[in-house]
């Protein structure tokens, strides 16, 4: 601490320093081990966070009992004599009623509501007569997972001795008839069993020699047509030729019931995820590629003398084996090395390789129907010029991901304007929301259309009537609707001349410049409207179109 003297905390310092010194002796091993409180040796190597008991443990000594299971932690089972006991107490029985018994039997384990026996007539609390024996009392039997599980839980070994003594009497019965027939076969004159018989006890004396007769794990022998079957699948599992049903996966011979190609060579499942790969498959892997080497190498030097067995002794063959692959290797460069001190052109095996010499390869790539790559490498894939997966503006989707009544957007946040900023789940509510009011406005306006309409229907069939009545033809108004027509037919033109040259205007600029489409009233042309669009129509067929 900061009031602590120079003095205190030199000695501290000089105390910390001896303790790590001997903690270092105790590691080399020149000072003796620290003990616990039963005189063992602490191990020096343990370290300080596992040896070091918690302030809560209360050690006083260097202790290790902290790291060992506390008895108040382990848990109290039932034994392996205490199970299920059901019945009556063998003993005594009582005479007299006692207070708080049943009522009917007289029995102290339970009550009347709860009694098994015949309801009597007078139950036992009045007359006291045939008292019944109190039941066994089932204790709180606590079994670990184990325990409720184990079969013999439970079990009297005393039951055990009579199936020992049963075994016992039949050995001695069968003492006695051997022993009865070698008396016979001893009194009788030719000193042999009469045919036919044979000695059964013999038959138990060899029981061994034949233990090859009994069945193999996976197989099953049948006697009568001598011939060996093989179980070597679990019936749950699935059937080798059931695991692809095309007709041309891997053909599966169903009298030697193997598979030797890939079911799911084309399918496209991952190699890990494969359940059967074939039997050639298990062939080829692992060291059983090795072995076979071994077995060819172990033959051919059987052929030139050696005496070598793969079975019989596999650590010579491994030894030989390695040897003769030294040799050889040594002998290629011996060889290499003389023909190039005699010919030269060492410079030339340091040639750059043949692809970039040539800037061309012959690699060998083999494709399958579907086009995935059987041998050989896939070429790269091409990547676009164009930036992929660029977001602007906050955005999580490109725009022209979202489109609605004529116009792009983002999907992200239905916005239609292309450099907007992303408002995300708010601005899809706020374009639901316009949408909902421009359908009502589109509902009220068709409404007051339709209204519109019948009045004008009610007004013609008023004026048709007013005019049969009058039947009156004034020759100077229907000149002025005439000219008022005429007048109206030529403002259209005008407007379509306009429109004419607005497109003309915008197809002449360049697209990238051009305003983005905007939603217009589509209405049904006028009378003045379509009699204008015919006018300006170019007529091919009329012969004094020129004039």
């Amino acid at each position: 601490g900061e009031g602590e003297s120079e003095e205190v905390q030199a000695k501290k310092r000089e105390d910390w320093r001896k303790l790590k010194e001997l903690e270092e002796a105790r590691k080399a091993g020149t000072a003796p081990a620290m003990q616990d409180e039963e005189g063992r040796d602490i191990n020096p190597h343990i370290p300080q966070y596992i040896m070091q008991a918690p302030w809560y443990f209360g050690a006083v000594k260097p202790t290790l009992n902290h790291q060992r299971i506390q008895d108040d932690t382990v848990k109290e089972y039932s034994r392996m004599d205490e199970w299920y006991k059901r019945g009556v107490k063998e003993g005594l029985v009582a005479t007299k009623f006692k207070k708080g018994s049943c009522e009917n039997c007289g029995a102290t384990t339970h009550k009347k509501k709860d009694c098994l026996e015949r309801p009597r007539k007078v139950g036992a609390k009045f007359t006291g007569d045939q008292i019944a024996p109190d039941e066994h009392i089932q204790p709180n039997l606590d079994f670990d997972f184990d325990g409720k599980r184990d079969r013999w839980n439970g079990y009297d070994t005393t039951e055990h001795k009579h199936i020992v003594e049963d075994f016992q009497k039949l050995d001695e019965a069968k003492r006695m008839l051997k022993s009865d027939k070698l008396d016979n076969e001893l009194t009788s004159e030719q000193g042999l069993p009469p045919p036919g018989e044979h000695d059964e006890d013999d038959d138990d004396e060899d029981e061994d020699k034949y233990a090859d007769d009994m069945d193999m794990p996976g197989q099953k022998f049948e006697t009568k047509q001598r011939i060996t079957v093989r179980n070597l699948r679990i019936r749950e599992d699935t059937a080798k030729y059931l695991y692809n049903l095309d007709v041309n996966s891997a053909y599966y011979d169903p009298k030697t019931r193997s598979m030797r190609e890939n079911p799911f060579k084309n399918t496209g499942v991952d190699s890990s995820e494969l359940p059967y790969a074939g039997d050639n498959f298990v062939r080829g892997s692992g060291d059983a590629h090795e072995m076979a080497k071994k077995q060819l190498f172990a033959w051919e030097a059987y052929e030139k003398g050696s005496e070598v067995h793969l079975q019989a002794d596999p650590t010579k063959l491994e030894v030989l084996a390695r040897e003769y692959k030294n040799k050889k290797q040594k002998f290629k460069s011996t060889v290499k090395e003389g023909i190039l001190a005699k010919y030269g052109g060492e410079e030339h095996l340091d040639a750059p390789p043949k692809q970039l010499l040539m800037a061309q390869t012959e690699d060998y790539v083999e494709y399958s129907r579907q086009g995935a790559v059987v041998k050989g490498q896939e070429k790269a894939k091409i990547k676009s010029r164009y930036e992929e997966d660029v977001y602007l503006n906050n955005h999580s989707s490109v725009w022209g991901s979202y489109w609605e009544e004529g116009k792009w957007g983002f999907k992200c946040c239905h916005s239609c304007i292309k450099e907007s900023y992303c408002t995300g789940a708010a601005g899809q509510e706020a374009q639901k929301a316009i949408i909902y009011a421009f359908l009502q406005q589109y509902e009220e306006r068709l409404s007051q259309a339709r209204k519109q309409k019948k009045r004008e229907k009610k007004k013609k069939k008023k004026e048709k009537k007013r005019k049969r009545k009058n039947n009156e033809s004034d020759t100077s108004e229907s000149e002025d609707e005439e000219t008022a027509k005429e007048r109206r037919i030529q403002e259209a033109i005008k407007k379509l001349d306009e429109k004419e040259k607005e497109i003309e205007s915008i197809m002449s600029m360049d697209e990238r410049k051009r305003p983005y489409n905007v939603m217009y009233k589509t209405e049904d042309p006028t009378e003045e409207e379509l009699e204008a669009y015919k006018r300006k129509r170019l007529r091919d067929n009329d012969p004094m179109m020129q004039f």
